[in-house]
């Protein structure tokens, strides 16, 4: 095996890990979640979820990964105590990324096809519902996805990936604010932004409260390996509670921003908050449809999408790579290869989960997307991250002193002694109730 690979910089690490973070789950999924949840009332659990339970598995994932200096298929092997079984949760790692790009690479194509439409001018008559059930478009849009992806993953880590990462996200934030500032300016803003920013607190309950924990676990990859890749890419200079800040701050002020675009164009034009998943691309559409200029607004905003997508699919596909590679010892290239056929292949489901393959998991309506969305969301993210908390903070596991010293080396933000109830009761007993709560209450069809 050739020597591991590291990251050029700090910058290259914090744009890294928010990248993987930051894509549909902040600017597609986001805003349905909390439009369908009652808005304000999602946004402060989903904010509470993030602080209390995301920050402190962030935190231990790059603990894992630095310490290890593994790809999660081998990280829970490397430092479990003897006589422990802990390695198959590296498997369960590599099959919930797998899991998660089987459909998360089609969605990244849908939103290519709706900058592609806008750049050509083509958008008048867009629909997402024809979109998604045209069998070609959804191929092609799925592996332009892949091919982009693993053809930029085969140049290398600092010369691909970070390089890339970082231009994607810089230029992704600068549009974002362009595009909250056109959209406080519409007639109705003042309307969604009640809606979106005032919390109705009759409108908490425990349906809501599962949707905030799984979307802040989706939206941080937490739980599937996807932020110790990169703990286990960096060097022993930053403590580990810093850079976990500052990541999840980047993610969540994505997110935030995403609805403040959103949902005052919903009120200024009628359209349906509740839409579900195709709430992006109906409202967004619709909105550049009705307003001067709207050829490059859709252009500038789908262009984001495409980065905010594509960030997160080259993380997880790197993720995939590292643990293929790790376990095989393939070069850069043929893991690529062999890989991007994988995902192609798997993904083809959910392309063709509207046309060809119909196949309805929990009832009328419902497709492969909510399978896979249900496998990922529902289960491996939050299982994976009570088991990550788990292997921790307990004696069974790793252990509290050993990951405290590992994430407090280096300067920075430290992991406090106040803290260990939070990470090794509050925060598993929090998963797994909120966990059985979801699925008892889930909706199989």
């Amino acid at each position: 095996m050739e020597k591991r690979e590291k990251l050029g910089s700090r910058l290259g690490f914090i744009m890294l890990s928010a990248g993987c973070a930051i894509g549909c789950g902040n600017v597609w999924k986001f805003p349905w979640m909390c439009g369908q949840n009652g808005g304000g009332s999602f946004l402060l659990v989903y904010l509470i979820c993030l602080l209390v339970l995301g920050l402190p598995i962030v935190v231990m994932e790059f603990s894992i990964g630095r310490a290890a200096q593994a790809s999660p298929v081998t990280m829970y092997q490397k430092l479990q105590k003897p006589g422990k079984k802990w390695g198959i949760m590296g498997y369960v790692c590599l099959a919930g990324n797998i899991c998660l790009m089987a459909f998360y690479t089609v969605v990244c194509g849908w939103i290519m096809y709706y900058f592609f439409k806008f750049l050509t001018g083509d958008y008048q008559n867009l629909s997402f519902e024809g979109m998604i059930t045209s069998p070609g478009t959804n191929v092609a849009g799925l592996a332009a996805t892949v091919v982009i992806a693993f053809l930029v993953l085969t140049i290398g880590l600092q010369k691909g990936l970070e390089k890339i990462t970082k231009v994607m996200m810089i230029i992704l934030l600068v549009l974002m604010v362009i595009l909250v500032v056109n959209s406080l300016g519409l007639s109705g803003a003042a309307e969604g932004l009640s809606f979106y920013l005032k919390p109705d607190f009759s409108k908490i309950n425990g349906s809501v409260v599962v949707a905030a924990m799984n979307q802040a676990f989706f939206t941080l990859s937490c739980g599937i390996g996807s932020m110790a890749i990169f703990g286990s890419y960096i060097g022993k200079e930053r403590r580990l509670m810093g850079e976990s800040v500052n990541v999840i701050v980047l993610d969540t002020a994505v997110a935030i921003m995403a609805g403040l675009i959103i949902f005052p164009a919903c009120t200024t034009y009628g359209l349906e908050v509740g839409a579900g998943p195709a709430l992006l691309f109906n409202t967004m559409n619709s909105v550049f449809c009705n307003m001067s200029g709207g050829r490059i607004w859709g252009t500038i905003f789908f262009l984001f999408m495409v980065f905010a997508a594509f960030s997160t699919v080259l993380a997880v596909c790197e993720n995939i790579l590292a643990m293929v590679r790790e376990k095989t010892g393939w070069k850069r290239k043929k893991g690529c290869l062999v890989c991007g056929i994988v995902v192609f292949v798997l993904a083809l489901t959910t392309a063709l989960g509207y046309s060809v393959f119909n196949f309805q998991p929990f009832g009328e309506g419902t497709a492969w997307l909510d399978f896979w969305d249900f496998i990922v969301s529902n289960n491996v993210l939050p299982l994976g991250s009570l088991a990550l908390s788990i292997f921790c903070c307990w004696k069974i596991g790793w252990g509290w002193d050993k990951f405290v010293a590992e994430a407090n080396t280096g300067k920075g933000l430290k992991v406090r002694n106040w803290m260990k109830p939070l990470f090794k009761y509050i925060v598993p007993a929090l998963i797994i109730f909120i966990y059985i709560y979801g699925m008892v209450t889930f909706n199989y069809g």
